[in-house]
């Protein structure tokens, strides 16, 4: 079944304003937009958390039915009372000019020293809609296990990454466990999961 938009879904952009630039920036929006009811809605404002587009990537080793995943310090995670170092997949923001293929086998390198054979899209998705726009490209990527383990990052970018190769019913428990509890990790790894058996054929 095709699920199509309402109608009167549409947006208006009556201004924008810039209200923060640092390291990242954040934009204050003003919108009308269409109400399901009919009409268009008062002018309302929104303030947008805008850091670029990202890719990520499931690294899977469909020989030894391993993943590999990252673990380092994420400052979101103290702030939000979560544990603060999370289990990750290898991930990046798109620089400009640059593909998200191409950043992810750059970020593969950097954060988990290792090379990825082929890159397969899952799904491409919005982190927080309602206050980021950040959209990130999810793969997965074949990758030689047996060669995963250390550490690694980027010390002019203040990284410290440890890198570790988990059999894939670990990884599942993990998650289960809620040990891996951001979205991009969680989704990677469920896809895997409805999908690990045609993706071990396809790579053997």
């Amino acid at each position: 079944m095709t699920t199509t938009s309402p109608a009167n879904e549409t947006v208006e952009l009556v201004r924008h304003e810039v209200a923060f630039q640092g390291y990242f920036k954040v934009g204050r929006y003003f919108f009308r937009h269409g109400l399901h009811k009919g009409g268009m809605s008062d002018v309302i404002s929104r303030e947008v958390f805008e850091r670029g587009q990202a890719g990520a990537l499931l690294l899977y080793d469909p020989v030894r039915d391993e993943v590999v995943m990252i673990r380092q310090f994420r400052a979101g995670a103290y702030v939000a009372g979560h544990h603060p170092f999370t289990w990750e997949l290898v991930a990046g923001i798109i620089e400009e000019g640059e593909s998200a293929e191409d950043m992810i086998r750059r970020e593969v390198q950097e954060e988990a020293g290792l090379s990825v054979d082929d890159l397969l899209p899952i799904q491409k998705v919005m982190l927080t809609p309602g206050a980021c726009s950040e959209a990130c490209q999810i793969f997965a990527g074949r990758v030689d296990a047996s060669k995963a383990g250390g550490v690694f990052g980027l010390a002019s970018e203040g990284e410290d990454i440890l890198v570790k190769a988990i059999p894939f019913a670990e990884a599942c428990a993990m998650v289960e466990r809620c040990e891996i509890d951001n979205a991009v990790g969680v989704i990677g790894l469920q896809w895997l999961a409805l999908h690990r058996e045609e993706l071990r054929k396809r790579w053997r």
